[in-house]
């Protein structure tokens, strides 16, 4: 089974060292990269995975050029939300018909996909907690295991179900818990709610994820923040099948020590994914007639953040 992963980001990489040491073929996983110089590096040198205080060299081939390369049985999209667009337009060679195009994204905007008549492929959608940290190009830090789930929105054919069951065993052989789900729409929004109570405010506040939970402005401000997603989320059918404020603060429990993804896009002046996380709450609830204040006021907290990067 060939599989290409678009974007070397943490995620990105650890797939694809855990992959391609699973196959036992390194031909079989191929890593994309959209700039050429850091493709030819990643290439020469390989990718290093640190993981329980150990470090491996994982070689295997990357690429800038996508048109030059066989179209996979299953390509994985490892990149932002804000970049998937630009991204499925430069990997469009390696579509086909009758491939998985797998969607690792945060928030829910792309799963509009599902309905996209022009993309060539059959998409399914996951959520992962494996904690990944991009030390340096090509350079990762496993800093946690955790559970990846794949699904299709819609049902599909007995020959796709059983490729999806083939991908996650084979995860499983190296060292990812993966499992296919029957209602990946609820855990997405799930995982929603965790990202709509923690990314922005710690990038807001500069904090780590447990230190929103040492001030009771900023545990309050949490605490909002997920109620009004989940009314959304009631009001638009999903299934909740824990509470969502519970979940959201044993998250931060459990990555205390963590820097989420949005203050690291912060600090290093970079786009983040408001838009798709936050946004997609406030963007909801006005379909739905439900008001979001306190989504709607870190959104605007975030926007003019983003926008200082290039003040003087």
């Amino acid at each position: 089974m060939r599989i290409a992963i678009i974007g070397p980001g943490a995620l990105g990489c650890l797939l694809a060292c855990r992959l391609s040491c699973a196959s036992g073929k390194q031909s079989d996983v191929l890593l994309i990269d959209h700039r050429p110089e850091r493709a030819k590096l990643l290439d020469e040198q390989g990718i290093v995975c640190e993981s329980d205080g150990e470090k491996h060299r994982i070689s295997l081939p990357v690429s800038s050029t996508p048109e030059h390369a066989t179209p996979p049985d299953i390509l994985f999209f490892c990149v932002k939300s804000h970049d998937l667009e630009e991204s499925l337009t430069f990997v469009a060679p390696l579509l086909s018909p009758a491939g998985l195009i797998i969607f690792m994204q945060n928030g829910i905007t792309h799963l509009d996909l599902e309905h996209a008549d022009w993309l060539q492929g059959i998409p399914v959608f996951a959520t992962s907690s494996e904690g990944a940290t991009l030390l340096e190009p090509g350079h990762i830090r496993h800093g946690g295991s955790g559970h990846t789930h794949f699904g299709f929105l819609t049902p599909r054919s007995k020959p796709e179900n059983e490729r999806l069951q083939v991908l996650t065993a084979l995860l499983q052989k190296g060292k990812i818990a993966a499992s296919v789900s029957n209602d990946i729409r609820s855990r997405l929004w799930a995982k929603l709610f965790v990202n709509v109570g923690i990314n922005a405010l710690t990038a807001i506040y500069s904090r780590t994820n447990g230190r929103l939970l040492t001030s009771l402005d900023t545990l309050s401000k949490l605490k909002t923040l997920v109620k009004e997603a989940e009314q959304v989320a009631r009001a638009s059918g999903i299934t909740i099948k824990e509470d969502p404020v519970a979940a959201t603060i044993t998250v931060c429990e459990r990555t205390a020590v963590n820097t989420s993804s949005m203050l690291q896009d912060i600090r290093n002046c970079r786009p983040t994914e408001i838009d798709s996380i936050n946004g997609a709450i406030s963007r909801l609830g006005k379909e739905l007639n439900i008001a979001t204040p306190a989504n709607d006021a870190v959104i605007a907290q975030i926007k003019t953040i983003e926008a200082g990067y290039n003040a003087p």
